[in-house]
């Protein structure tokens, strides 16, 4: 007998899902992910949507990807499916070895080394792959900690943390609180104040999670910090992962000191407890090739790892094309010099022009982002004066930047700006709309909102024209299409 149409609706909400696919710890409901829907909404395009919301919420380094496709015009043979590269096929389609390719996982390991400044060296055998750098944050905590188990990380830390480390695995993050008194910077007396509460509150701290250079600061640790941090989790018997995804995207002193440098200079150590993630999205600029890495100095965690990785292996057809291009030294070099040099200028021009409109930054040199000071402009130091400001900026100024309360920071007003996922005429546009902002902010009523929404309108729709003709390259990057490079759901990004 057919069931009538109210059986069915009935019969449909009474299915019960698991309890993770029905809990609230991915951190979908979040300001960070709402600006992304705010964007995929209403995505800018100097043409066809002028007045629409520029991303400036994606951690991305598109500066240098005409490097790499050069480099692909003058290798055809590094792909499996072109006439040069046919040879290979056969044997690369049918590689099923989680250890991954031999020569993937030696140039892997090299690519680290030149990332690192050839001071350290890597061992491939160590090398354990995951989709990306959430599967292989994830593989590492599944690996170090049982449900209910806490890590401490440094506050402000990347929002995407509560999805990669605590939605499946059920540990807990303790933040590390982080003042801009010292500029953000990492010290042992606020790390012992977070071990000391976790311990109080009963909870079993498994790990401390370093993400160096920092996101969203773009700043990078010391060698003091990381020795000291290092003696901490050490002396207390506690795992270290360093979250290392950014180490390429140092664009000027100093330099980039790697946990890896630091284990070598020690001796009285427990080298077990030190694990690191790396990956080829922000380095390179693949996220979409899902490349993480594990790097365990633990055998037992690179033999787990390994066996997990299963679950997200990385192509043997990417594999194949990455093994011939981190191989060419010639090129590397010079993409590792040429991408810190665009990273350096885009920032150097970004940054002062916010400071010309009266707007500054931490001061950085790392990642592709600034973490921007807007404190002033709050009504009053609360997070719903953060809010209050957030959305003036998404739904008015049209700009897609990050709240600071969605990376956890301790104090209100701060911004991440990402600022190398867009062209330059693109940037100039953005900071053209917040000079406007900023000429504006006595212009706004006691909800926050801006009294005069056509003139601010009319006046956004002008300046999108004031630097001429956008050619067809430029149209297409910042055109939300099916073919554009940047995907339509925020959820599925991985690492930005």
């Amino acid at each position: 007998m057919a069931l009538e149409m109210s059986e069915i609706s009935n019969y449909k909400s009474s299915v019960v899902l698991s309890k993770l696919a029905s809990n609230e710890q991915h951190g979908e409901n979040s300001p960070y992910f709402d600006g992304w829907k705010a964007y995929d909404n209403d995505p800018f395009h100097p043409v066809n949507n002028p007045n629409g919301v520029i991303q400036m919420g994606l951690a991305e380094n598109q500066l240098s990807v005409d490097l790499i496709e050069d480099w692909i015009k003058r290798s055809p043979k590094a792909s499996i499916c072109t006439n040069d590269g046919i040879e290979s096929f056969r044997r690369i389609a049918n590689f099923q070895d989680y250890h991954g390719l031999p020569e993937f996982t030696n140039a892997i390991a090299k690519f680290m080394e030149k990332t690192r400044g050839g001071k350290v060296k890597f061992d491939p055998k160590r090398v354990v792959m995951a989709g990306g750098a959430t599967g292989a944050n994830e593989t590492l905590i599944l690996c170090l900690a049982d449900p209910g188990d806490a890590f401490l990380v440094p506050s402000p830390y990347y929002p995407g943390f509560n999805r990669d480390l605590r939605w499946r695995s059920g540990v807990q993050l303790l933040p590390i609180s982080c003042k801009s008194s010292n500029n953000f910077k990492i010290t042992i007396e606020a790390i012992k104040e977070a071990y000391e509460k976790g311990q109080q509150a009963n909870v079993k701290i498994k790990g401390l999670i370093l993400t160096n250079p920092s996101n969203p600061l773009g700043t990078i640790l010391d060698r003091d910090t990381l020795k000291n941090i290092f003696t901490f989790t050490n002396e207390h018997n506690i795992h270290l992962v360093c979250d290392e995804i950014y180490a390429a995207t140092v664009f000027d002193a100093p330099q980039f000191v790697s946990i890896a440098e630091i284990i070598n200079d020690e001796i009285c150590i427990n080298k077990d407890l030190v694990h690191i993630v790396s990956s080829l999205s922000k380095d390179l600029g693949f996220p979409g090739f899902r490349v993480g890495i594990v790097y365990s100095f633990n055998d037992d965690v690179v033999n787990c790892a390994r066996k997990m990785s299963s679950f997200g292996l990385v192509s043997t057809q990417t594999q194949h094309l990455l093994a011939s291009m981190l191989s060419d030294d010639e090129f590397v070099e010079e993409f590792l010099i040429e991408s810190a040099k665009r990273l350096r200028e885009r920032y150097e021009k970004f940054t002062r022009g916010l400071e010309e409109i009266g707007i500054k930054c931490l001061e950085s040199n790392a990642g592709v982002y600034c973490w921007m000071d807007l404190r002033l402009l709050l009504k009053e130091p609360s997070l719903d004066a953060e809010m209050s400001l957030w959305k003036l900026i998404i739904n008015d100024v049209k700009l897609n930047v990050s709240p600071g309360s969605s990376f956890n920071c301790s104090e209100v007003g701060w911004f991440r700006v990402c600022f190398a996922n867009i062209d330059d005429q693109t940037m100039e546009i953005a900071l053209a709309r917040i000079r406007m902002f900023m000429d504006a902010t006595n212009n706004v009523d006691e909800n926050g909102i801006l009294k005069n929404k056509q003139q601010w309108k009319r006046n956004n729709l002008r300046l999108n024209f004031s630097n001429g003709e956008y050619d067809e390259n430029v149209m297409s990057l910042n055109m939300m299409s099916p073919n554009s490079p940047i995907p339509r759901s925020p959820l599925v990004r991985a690492r930005n």
